[in-house]
């Protein structure tokens, strides 16, 4: 019996045995999972954002053209507008001149009307 006893203690500690290395092995394949899903996730970030940024470059690349357009457009009618001005000036440069001239060169002598009016208001 006592032979029975120690074979049946011999079968238990090797079951503990065995489970401690089932327990053992479950805890490393968990490990092990946790590991490969957060390098996948980081890698599935890593993919997502470089998306994104082709993304951003395409989107910034086509508009790039249309500012630098806009630019060009905006250059171009201030070109005009800044002609226009210049040939206006040309163009009447003279007759004003001429107008100014004439204004400051007319003398009309005459007393001014305040003058005027202190001078009936004394004489009242």
């Amino acid at each position: 019996m006592a032979a029975q006893n120690s074979q049946g203690i011999q079968t238990l500690l090797e079951a503990e045995k065995e489970a401690a290395k089932i327990v053992q092995q479950s805890r490393q394949y968990r490990l092990q999972r946790l590991k490969d899903a957060r390098s996948e996730a980081s890698r599935e970030i890593d993919e997502y954002r470089q998306a994104k940024e082709a993304e951003f470059k395409s989107f910034e690349a086509s508009h790039a053209g249309v500012t630098s357009n806009a630019q060009v457009a905006v250059d171009k009618e201030t070109s005009k507008k800044l002609q226009a001005i210049t040939d206006a000036y040309e163009a009447n440069k003279d007759a004003v001149v001429k107008k100014l001239l004439d204004r400051v060169l007319l003398i009309k002598p005459e007393l001014h009307r305040n003058l005027k009016r202190a001078g009936g208001a004394e004489s009242q």
